[in-house]
């Protein structure tokens, strides 16, 4: 049996993940984008507020289960920022490029040591819109911020992402790599472990 489960995301960066991760458990996943379905407004104060708006929001309008992933990149020095804004740290409409500019501006001559970061994912998983009791899944994944771009992998921050166990960024590893160590596939890893309860 085939199932079919919407993301709840625009980003074809995350789609393309979730595929790749999904593959192989008979899990089709869709793009909300194939249903007209409009972005919601993130008025959550965390991740995991606005992953269940933004899940809540794809299964009313197309009546399919929904996983939403918010997801960001917190960074010690910043006192966690972006945070839940990461996708628009340089501002509305801003692109990855402009992100990691006004990162590394805000980072200018700090130490390697005080360049801690991580990227936080949180999952929820809702079988229709009006589910009580969502699977909320998290994951985290521990580098440092890089002093300049590296790697044509990934998207938003991996190129600026150092993971030191590889000496790359998320960027510099093979797609593979990153989907086995990534804070996604971490926290997916979890949702597929409570899907099989579910019997999906």
């Amino acid at each position: 049996m085939n199932n079919t489960i919407v993301l709840a995301s625009g980003n074809q960066g995350k789609l393309r993940e979730f595929r790749e991760l999904l593959m192989h458990r008979d899990i089709r996943v869709v793009a909300q984008s194939d249903f007209n379905v409009p972005e919601p407004e993130e008025t959550g104060l965390s991740f995991v507020e606005n992953a269940i708006l933004k899940a809540r929001h794809a299964a009313k309008i197309t009546g399919l289960p929904a996983i939403a992933d918010d997801s960001g990149l917190e960074v010690d020095h910043l006192k966690g920022a972006p945070g839940i804004y990461s996708s628009r740290f340089a501002g509305p409409g801003a692109d990855d490029a402009a992100n990691n500019r006004k990162l590394l501006d805000l980072l200018s001559g700090v130490p390697a040591a005080q360049r801690s970061a991580r990227f936080q994912c949180l999952l929820v998983f809702m079988r229709h819109h009006e589910d009580p009791t969502p699977l909320i899944c998290q994951g985290s994944w521990e580098g440092i911020i890089a002093t300049a771009p590296a790697g044509e992998q990934g998207f938003g921050y991996d190129p600026l992402f150092f993971v030191r166990e590889h000496n790359c960024t998320s960027a510099q590893l093979p797609r593979e790599e990153k989907n086995r160590l990534s804070h996604r596939a971490q926290a997916m890893r979890l949702l597929l472990e409570n899907l099989v309860s579910l019997q999906l």
